[in-house]
Parts: C-alpha cells; structure tokens; sequence
C-alpha cells in the first residue's frame, strides 16, 4: 500500500541522487493566474521520472538485484532506470518503442543500458519487456503501476509544498499516471484543500476515458507530439489513485502543446518535450478555472529530439499567427512583386520567402505567388491579407 511515510522515506533515499529543482515563477504566459513552474527538465537525466526508478531499485533485494533490471519506456524512464541501476551496479536492459526520439535511446545507452528497440508505441515495448522478464527472469521496474515508483514521484509533491505555503493548485500531465497519482497522493494527505488537475493530449486520452467510463480502457492506438504520455492504458494502481485523489482531468491538442513549447523558449528560455509543455498548455489555453489563482505546472521532462524541436517550433509559430503564408492569383507581369511587398512592409510584416507557382488560373496569362511572412499575431495577419484586399489582389 502507498503511505505518506513511504513517500517521506523515498525522500530521503533519493537525497544524494536527485535533484531538488526549485520553483520558477513564469511571466507573460499565462496573465489571468500566478503562474510557477517545477522545472523537472532540469533533474538528472532531464525527467522527473529519475526519482521512481531511482527509489525502486533501492528497494529491490539483493537477489533481485543480482538478477539485473528490465523496464519499457518511451524514453524518460528508460534513462531513470539505467542511471540508478549503473550507480547500484546492476545491469540494465530497457524496451523502447521505435519511435522514442533518437536522442532518448542515445541518452538510454549512455547511462550505461542496454537497448531493445521494439516496433510499435509504448504498450508494445511494455509487452516485450514482460516476454524477456519470464524468458531471462530480470527484475521488472514498471514506468507508473508500482507503489514504489508512484512514492518516488511523489516527492516533487514534497518539494512543492515545502516551498510554497499558499497554494490553489498544481497542475500536472499524465502519462500511465505514475506521476500525478504520487503527487495527487501526496498533496490530499497533506494540504487537502490545494486542487490538483491533470492534463492528457487529445491523441492519447486513456486516463481521461477510463475516469469517465469508470473502468480501466485501452485506446486501440495513440498519436501525437507528447511521446512521454502516448500511453493506452493507465495502470490499475494509478487508476484508482487518480479516480480518488484528482479532482479533474483536461485534454489539450498537439497544436496547443507546441504552443506551450514555445512560450516556454520565448518566456522563460526553458526547453520542454511535448509531455513536459502538456500541463502549462492547459494553463495557457484556459481549459482550467484558475483565475486569480497561484498555481504550479509540473514541466515534467526536457528530452526533446533537436529535429523535432525545429518541427514544433515552426507549428508553434503558425498556431499563434506568428509565422503564416499566403496565396495570391496574379496576372503575370511586372511590378507584382513589388507592390506586394510594399503593403506588407507598410503593414510591418517581414517577408521570408516568395514561390512563384504556374497554374489553373481563370486568365491564360494568370500565375500563383505564395508569400512566407512573419508577423505579429493573427490580427496583424487579418491586417496584411486586408490591405492586400484592399489594393485589388486575389488572396486565394
């Protein structure tokens, strides 16, 4: 069974191999709240998921240990496992779905583990992770379903509190559950009054549904950004820890995640994965009743492939109307360009690309220019395409 004392002892276990990372207060990103984030990016292994690998395998026997270590991840844990198992001198097998960001499986190796790539998302590496235990009898660390884990993680609830005595609400993503079903834990036992709520992507929403459903569901498939929290099923310790301890559950969209992720460069010159950026995505799109209220967003990891960070960057930019584009029907001759150009200069947009296209216009002579622009926000888009508009162009 999951105690408070548990949780306090996984705190002192953990003492000398995580890091407590302090509070950081957050301006211009969400105005209506008094926003705080607890930047987990920034723990060893750059996920929170350190603290319930680490505090799982101090717990393990010596015989268990003598065994080695097998766990499946979408690439945090994977790191929290074979760190911790380096540093107690055990050996590491760690399953990852072949789509973990390359960085992840790097970093996985690097802390001393050997990977086994496995096709599919998480629940397929879960399932071959389960086939190697029984056929080499390793010692299993699960990612979330696991008392022990679920007390490490609990300890960022432990700091939290510690730090902050007036607090509404901590907001945090889900994965399995593992993080917020220690948090939630935690938090009620302690400061009962404080909400906690928490966050899933719209492509991988199996918590959210088995809370509404009231049981346990499996999503036939996962897509999106937030590859740390694409999970199909929540386990069934974190399921009911979450249907007694949350007091709500939001989804968000990948578009909203990318947009977090880049209020988080911008703002607080903080990287984010997708599932670290999921809760302050909640925060920022108001899908919470957190007016006037202080709140803490759990950024639960930094491990974000640099290839994929450029991709969720330019969606970013398009999501809030800072980067657009535009498709305007010409007549081909000269002097288009130019006066294209000069409304958009006047308007105080910044070209960054122009693509002349041939193609199915209504005139013989007609032609298509694609326009690449930086801009403001989407009212100085309505602005240009206006202006344009207003000088006789074909915005298509």
């Amino acid at each position: 069974m999951l105690t408070l004392d548990k949780v306090f002892h996984a705190q002192t276990i953990l003492k000398d191999m995580i890091r407590e990372t302090a509070l950081v207060q957050a301006h211009g990103i969400a105005p209506e709240c008094e926003l705080f984030l607890k930047p987990e990016n920034l723990q060893f292994t750059g996920s929170f998921k350190l603290r319930g690998a680490a505090y799982k395998i101090a717990m393990l026997s010596e015989e268990e240990k003598q065994h080695g270590v097998i766990a499946c991840s979408a690439g945090n844990h994977a790191q929290g496992v074979a760190l911790a198992a380096t540093k107690n001198g055990i050996s590491s097998l760690i399953c990852l779905p072949d789509t973990a960001p390359i960085s992840k499986v790097e970093a996985t190796k690097g802390f001393g583990a050997e990977v086994c790539l496995v096709e599919g998302c998480y629940d397929d590496a879960y399932r071959k992770a389960l086939e190697l235990k029984e056929s080499k009898g390793y010692t299993f660390v699960h990612p979330f379903d696991d008392e022990n884990v679920i007390a490490g993680q609990g300890t960022v609830a432990l700091e939290i509190l510690n730090e902050m005595d007036h607090l509404d609400a901590i907001v945090v993503p889900i994965g399995g559950g593992g993080l917020i079903s220690g948090i939630a834990y935690t938090v009620k036992q302690i400061r009962p009054s404080v909400k906690v709520y928490g966050v899933q992507v719209c492509g991988a929403p199996s918590m959210y549904q088995s809370i509404q459903n009231g049981e346990i569901n499996c999503l036939s498939s996962v897509a999106t950004i937030a590859d740390g929290i694409a999970v199909k099923q929540p386990g069934e310790n974190t399921f009911a820890l979450v249907r007694e301890y949350v007091d709500e559950i939001v989804l968000v969209s990948d578009d909203e995640v990318a947009s977090a992720i880049l209020a988080l460069i911008e703002k607080q010159k903080m990287i984010a994965e997708g599932a670290g950026a999921a809760a302050v995505a909640a925060v920022m799109s108001g899908k919470l009743d957190l007016k006037g209220k202080r709140v803490v967003a759990v950024v639960s990891g930094g491990n974000i492939d640099v290839t994929s960070l450029s991709r969720v960057i330019d969606r970013g930019l398009r999501n809030s109307g800072r980067a657009s584009s535009l498709l305007i029907e010409l007549i081909d001759k000269p002097g288009q360009l130019k006066d294209i150009s000069r409304i958009i200069a006047d308007c105080g947009g910044n070209v960054t690309g122009v693509h002349y296209e041939k193609g199915n216009t209504e005139s013989v002579n007609g032609c298509f220019l694609r326009i690449d622009m930086e801009t403001r926000d989407y009212a100085h888009v309505e602005l240009i395409t206006q202006s344009l508009r207003n000088e006789n162009f074909k915005l298509i």
